[in-house]
């Protein structure tokens, strides 16, 4: 009975769709159901999890996201005498409108390859997330992360690197998310020991 349950309430929400609009997915990537994904790009064999917002952004290969993900998006003008959209032009939950001004144009996000973003972040406009990186769940970013850095908290901050100096060097100078398919099966086994690739690639350059 549990199973039927389960794989019933699986079916349920695989049945709610995605809402892609503007946006570039490569074939080999995946927008689960419930999720929006607006004005954005995703390269090859990256995902976003279900419940996601992703706004404005760009993100690279590789790149893992968990569910409830929220990724820029429109901000509310601050700097303005009220922030409320009866100031601003566009449709909004509310109908009355004042005055119909443009908002100031939106900052786009950048995610690079093989990224892991955990499930609930929030990663404002304009921020820039390098290859490698790890953004822990409920994390919110405010800021740059640079690549291979491991970011929590809100706001997030850096709290270490995947690997040691060179080892990022090399891996962000190689590019593997850029290879062919073929080529990545050649080192694919060795994707637990990162000195076994490294040494791999610089013998078969």
């Amino acid at each position: 009975m549990f199973k039927i349950q389960y794989y019933i309430s699986k079916i349920i929400k695989k049945l709610r769709f995605s809402s892609i609009s503007q946006s570039l997915v490569h074939t080999t990537s995946k927008i689960e159901s419930g999720s929006s994904f607006v004005l954005s790009s995703m390269k090859k064999h990256s995902f976003c999890g279900y419940d996601c917002d992703i706004y404005y952004a760009d993100i690279g290969s590789f790149t893992s996201i968990a569910s409830g993900v929220i990724i820029g998006g429109a901000r509310h003008p601050m700097e303005w005498l009220g922030m409320s959209p009866v100031f601003y032009k566009g449709r909004d939950s509310i109908k009355k409108k004042f005055t119909e001004y443009e908002l100031p144009l939106l900052e786009r996000v950048e995610i690079g390859s093989d990224v892991w973003i955990g499930r609930n972040a929030i990663v404002l406009p304009g921020v820039r997330i390098g290859d490698g990186a790890v953004v822990g769940a409920g994390a919110v970013v405010t800021k740059a992360v640079p690549p291979y850095g491991v970011v929590v908290g809100n706001p997030a901050k850096l709290i270490k690197y995947r690997f040691e100096a060179t080892t990022i060097e090399f891996l962000i100078e190689s590019k593997w998310w850029e290879l062919d398919d073929d080529d990545i099966e050649r080192f694919a086994a060795m994707c637990r020991e990162p000195e076994q690739v490294i040494d791999f690639m610089k013998n078969n350059k």
